[in-house]
């Protein structure tokens, strides 16, 4: 009854349940958990070169580097945060008052299109401008509802977020002061031959430092230039489109087109043919070269996938995982394409061992 297969079966089911339910209680803080590994990753390069200048002060050295994470990355962050919740305000206040009329814009650039185009769309019903006029304000008052209802969630909910910030400063602190001997336990623990380990771990670090640096800096490329623009000619709310145009920047190839776009045809057919020129401009040749040039640069180059799986893992990401899954999506592509790659050499070595005997 106490065989070594029982006794092993037994011990590999009891792993995984305690694996299963660890994973369970850690799920309330999964951003935090993901975020603290993802940043560790990101700035133990950092921690390294601190460290060679303090040797043998661990604790000193992740010290200093969370303190520098900090500076450069969260500080910037609550800032940009802090001034787009009044920003949001000002928009959502100038919508329910009038100041800001989507309906009475829609109406100019009706006004100004031609004829023949007008005519073309009352042949397949869209020409209705008293239909369209209120969809459009109607549309903008539930949006308008829904941003102050959200603005009301993110205040029900700072306890929440305040913990699992602190949750993962805790955990980035603890990862940059002992990260090497914990990833030496990992290697040294998944049931995985040493090369296959040392490659797919490699792999998650890789993908991971990549998708950040090329994500990162490509939303706040696009996200100041299209807000600085914006500034520039005039637009309200500068600061929360430059905000949207960065996060929607996560989308390859089309993402701040969908807010200077729009933009752009106003200004045209309201008669701003320079303001409008000038988007079109900034949009296709300064916005869209630093997504064309920019991304495949610092994400497809480092992780070695192709343009479109890291395009569509993106995508696919956020739609399952929110906005975690610009870092996971691709992060899943990569690991998915490595094991294959694995899989397929370790068939190929079978085969030859195979035939030589």
């Amino acid at each position: 009854m106490n065989s070594p297969q029982l006794q092993r079966g037994v011990f590999l089911a009891l792993l995984f349940a305690v694996t299963a339910a660890f994973v369970w209680v850690l799920m309330p803080f999964f951003g935090a958990v993901m975020w603290g590994v993802a940043l560790a990753i990101l700035f133990t390069p950092l921690y390294n070169l601190l460290l060679k200048k303090m040797p043998k002060r661990r604790t000193l050295a992740a010290m200093a580097t969370l303190a520098i994470c900090l500076v450069i990355v969260i500080l910037p962050l609550a800032l940009v945060g802090v001034s787009l919740v009044q920003e949001v305000a000002l928009v959502a206040q100038n919508i329910r008052s009038g100041q800001i009329n989507f309906a009475n814009y829609f109406q100019q650039i009706l006004a100004a299109l031609p004829r023949w185009l007008l005519n073309l769309l009352e042949r397949f019903n869209l020409g209705d401008m008293a239909a369209w006029e209120a969809r459009i304000t109607a549309g903008a008052a539930e949006g308008s509802q829904l941003v102050a209802g959200k603005a009301l969630t993110i205040g029900q909910n700072t306890f929440d977020f305040l913990v699992s910030f602190f949750v993962m400063l805790y955990l980035l602190f603890f990862l940059l002061r002992d990260g090497a001997p914990l990833s030496k336990k990992i290697r040294d623990a998944l049931p995985l031959a040493k090369p296959h380990t040392h490659y797919l771990l490699n792999k998650f670090t890789t993908v991971i430092r990549a998708t950040i640096k090329g994500n990162v800096a490509v939303a706040i490329a696009q996200g100041t230039i299209g807000g600085l623009s914006f500034f520039f000619l005039g637009v309200q709310g500068a600061l929360l489109w430059a905000v949207l145009m960065a996060f929607l920047s996560l989308l390859p190839a089309v993402g701040a087109a969908l807010i200077w776009g729009p933009v752009a045809i106003y200004f045209l057919a309201t008669g701003h043919f320079w303001q409008g020129g000038v988007l079109i401009f900034v949009g296709v040749f300064v916005i869209g070269l630093v997504d064309n040039i920019l991304r495949p640069l610092l994400v497809g180059k480092d992780t070695q996938m192709p343009d479109y799986i890291v395009l569509m893992s993106t995508i696919g990401g956020i739609a399952v995982f929110g906005i975690n899954g610009f870092v996971i999506g691709p992060l899943i592509a990569a690991l998915f394409m490595a094991a294959w790659d694995l899989f397929a050499i370790s068939n190929e070595n079978d085969e030859k061992t195979t035939g030589t005997h």
